[in-house]
């Protein structure tokens, strides 16, 4: 009767977690459902409320239009190289500043870390950062966007915390067959760290793509922009208005403009969200699969 009692108990508590669960997904889903069918929907639907789910009277005049558009598109490009270039460096300064604080036989590391921690809670603030950019030259260039945010010291924490999990038996291996700290490096810990390195290439990434801070003080070029910057612009500043020939009547441009912003928040989300499915069985791994035997 016991055996059968907990039984029935862990049912109900399977059956709950699995209601539960569903609720909050649908709940965290139902906006972004709602956005990309708004998207594809008439606009004149969707101001009348007719979409809540499903796509109404399906138009993609919206998306035409936004791809038609230089600015956004000039923006998606240098988004992208933002991204990438602003990604790789991050992950080469944080795995090259965690993996030393990582080594105990590394001299002063404590002091180090001491030292980097510091700069989380102090800093020269707003303005001379922008006169220190300002005199380094870096204004209105790629750079501006990329250096001031290059390293995270939480993100260092973080990775070192994980090098510091990885059995110290394996290091004094390699090192006894002759392995040197960089081949240690990049063919025993890298290769075991990429449930870590996953997670700071999203973190990095989606920073890198949704920032727009930086570049609306550094950058006075447009042609810089990034795409967040240009989004902003639009739906912000009510600039939809622009993309819309003057000779179309005002209530249809109040229909495209809300097409527009539908479209353009699906366009810049969607690269994110192509993303994290390949990163995602990365999270789940466990850092020691095929490590060790026995």
């Amino acid at each position: 009767m016991g055996r059968l009692a907990q039984t029935r108990g862990d049912s109900v508590f399977d059956v709950v977690n699995v209601v539960i669960l569903s609720l909050v997904t649908m709940l965290v889903l139902y906006p972004l459902v709602f956005v990309l069918s708004a998207s594809f929907s008439s606009p004149a639907a969707v101001v009348e409320g007719q979409v809540w789910l499903l796509p109404k009277q399906i138009n993609v005049q919206s998306y035409i239009r936004v791809f038609q558009d230089d600015g956004i598109m000039r923006g998606y490009i240098n988004t992208l190289i933002y991204t990438c270039v602003g990604t790789a460096l991050n992950l080469l300064l944080t795995i090259g500043a965690a993996y030393p604080l990582s080594r105990k036989d590394f001299v002063g590391r404590h002091v180090l870390t001491i030292i980097f921690v510091i700069t989380m809670f102090f800093s020269g603030g707003l303005i001379p950062t922008y006169l220190l950019i300002k005199n380094l030259g870096l204004i209105n260039t790629i750079w501006a966007i990329i250096i001031p945010g290059a390293v995270s010291m939480w993100n260092i924490i973080i990775m070192r915390t994980f090098f510091q999990a990885i059995p110290v038996e394996l290091q004094e291996s390699a090192q006894i067959d002759g392995c040197s700290n960089f081949r240690m490096l990049i063919s025993i810990i890298l290769p075991l760290s990429m449930p870590v390195i996953a997670v700071m290439l999203l973190f990095y990434g989606i920073g890198h793509w949704n920032s727009f801070f930086n570049a609306l003080i550094y950058l006075s070029d447009s042609q810089k922009y990034p795409l967040q910057l240009i989004l902003r612009q639009i739906l912000l500043q009510n600039q939809m208005g622009s993309m819309v020939s003057g000779s179309e009547a005002s209530v249809d441009q109040i229909m495209l403009t809300e097409g527009l912003k539908y479209a353009v928040i699906i366009v810049s989300s969607l690269p994110v969200l192509l993303l994290y499915p390949f990163l995602q069985r990365y999270f789940v791994k466990g850092v020691m699969i095929g490590a060790i035997k026995g």
